[in-house]
């Protein structure tokens, strides 16, 4: 057994944290984009581009995370696509999040009153113009809070990419455990650490829609 101190795990633990941060980030900006434009083609007229974005949103929202990590590393190379951990956790967790990101905001835009479409729509303004100047900017302000609120999500969803090798913080502390036999020690850590990154991102969740909730009345 390696000897390790209290502050040998913690420290350890921390320098993985930095792939949890930095993988999440990815994910989470990655998610944002596709999302974005998977919401604008639901938002079409095109009746077969608005189901297929629906058909897109319910597998990724019914199936597991952790299979669709296994299907992004393992399915991938079945078909001659060779993919490392980091590509395929990163490719995992984009589509995930765009898929949940889409309905949040589907939702949002969806709150917008009927009759802001139909005001803009007789001042002449394409469906583009109707988006960019009237719909998305009231719908951003509703989707603020639970945007960020799901970044708590993608936060502690990083930890399923411990199951295809990437070496994020749970992983980490599955090989410190093993090389110390210590495991609550460890893993007490490893939760302060999720709570660290995660409760501030809830508060500030919390704090916008308390906020945007005022402004909006």
């Amino acid at each position: 057994m390696i000897q390790f101190t209290t502050w040998d795990i913690l420290s350890n633990l921390m320098l993985a944290a930095r792939w949890t941060i930095v993988l999440s980030l990815i994910a989470f900006v990655g998610g944002g984009i596709v999302g974005m434009a998977l919401l604008v083609a639901r938002l079409t007229r095109f009746t077969w581009l608005r189901w297929s974005v629906i058909g897109y949103v319910q597998v990724f929202q019914g199936t597991p995370l952790l299979i669709q990590l296994f299907l992004a590393y393992f399915g991938l190379a079945l078909v001659g696509i060779q993919t490392s951990a980091w590509t395929a956790a990163a490719l995992a967790l984009t589509l995930y999040a765009s898929a949940f990101l889409t309905e949040i905001w589907h939702g949002c835009v969806k709150s917008v009153p009927r009759g802001q479409w139909e005001a803009s729509e007789s001042l002449a303004l394409n469906f583009s113009e109707q988006l960019v100047h009237v719909i998305l900017p009231q719908a951003a302000r509703i989707s603020v809070p639970p945007t960020v609120g799901f970044l708590v999500q993608v936060i502690k969803g990083t930890a399923l990419a411990s199951v295809i090798g990437f070496m994020e913080l749970t992983k980490a502390g599955s090989m410190i455990t093993n090389a110390t036999f210590r495991p609550f020690i460890v893993f007490s850590m490893v939760a302060l650490i999720y709570f660290v990154l995660c409760y501030p991102v809830s508060q500030i969740a919390r704090m916008l829609e308390r906020k945007l909730n005022v402004v909006h009345r």
